[in-house]
């Protein structure tokens, strides 16, 4: 999935969301996990609230480079929920035969490398078919791509924590890369500047207290995020009253 600002003539992709282990692809359809997806795009945007969703990204088999009938079916459902009603969409295809050494573009809306082709297309609410989209490259980060590396803990998570970000508005979710790939978790706490975090990793869950400047291990341990989360709180209440 493409994040990024749109303007009114054109979309800047500055975020990718990879599709993930629980994504579903067929002959005549794509289905990304909307859950992680979801969870995905609230923590790139916590750092820059205008980024929007601007389209999909996959692969096809062989010289398709063109999006399929399928692709057509559910993107004209899908596109009227977008900022502006249009989506892009880009296809890829291992069937270039450009130079290995550098990239070219042999029509506007196409780009090769090697053998690796992406051909790109705009649609519009109501449209019949999707339009070549001209495309360029320019300078800039991927604002996602620490995130990639612990898209198995997200997924693995993702339910729970969007039921988090729904019920607790001042939750944030940062990407840890130490000691394995892994998602950390902010609940600030009221009235005394105690922070709960909690560190995901895979299956793993661990509850911390930070006070004072000071982290201490909670002794709490439940698989289930979300309701550990609220089990700690509960805790913390009781013992405050």
């Amino acid at each position: 999935m493409l994040l990024g600002l749109r303007e009114q003539h054109e979309a800047i992709a500055l975020a990718t969301l990879p599709a993930g282990a629980r994504a579903e692809t067929s002959v005549s359809h794509v289905r990304f996990n909307s859950t992680a997806q979801a969870v995905g795009s609230r923590i790139v945007r916590q750092n820059d609230r205008r980024l929007i969703t601007l389209g999909v990204v996959h692969t096809h088999p062989g010289s398709l480079r063109h999006p399929s009938k399928g692709d057509l079916r559910g993107d004209r459902a899908w596109v009227p929920a977008l900022r502006g009603q249009e989506g892009v969409f880009g296809i890829g295809t291992a069937d270039a035969e450009t130079t290995p050494f550098y990239g070219q573009q042999p029509c506007p809306n196409v780009q090769c490398l090697g053998q690796l082709r992406f051909s790109w297309y705009s649609l519009r609410q109501g449209a019949s078919a999707y339009r070549p989209l001209p495309v360029s490259l320019t300078l800039g980060p991927d604002l996602a791509r620490r995130l990639h590396a612990a898209w198995p803990t997200l997924e693995e998570h993702a339910d729970r924590i969007e039921r988090l970000y729904q019920q607790l508005a001042r939750l944030r979710v940062e990407v840890v890369e130490e000691p394995t790939p892994g998602l950390l978790l902010f609940v600030p706490l009221p009235g005394d500047g105690r922070t709960l975090r909690v560190l995901l990793a895979g299956k793993t869950v661990c509850y911390y207290l930070e006070r004072a400047g000071e982290l201490f291990e909670a002794d709490h341990h439940d698989e289930l995020v979300d309701r550990g989360v609220y089990r700690l709180l509960a805790d913390l209440a009781q013992g405050a009253s």
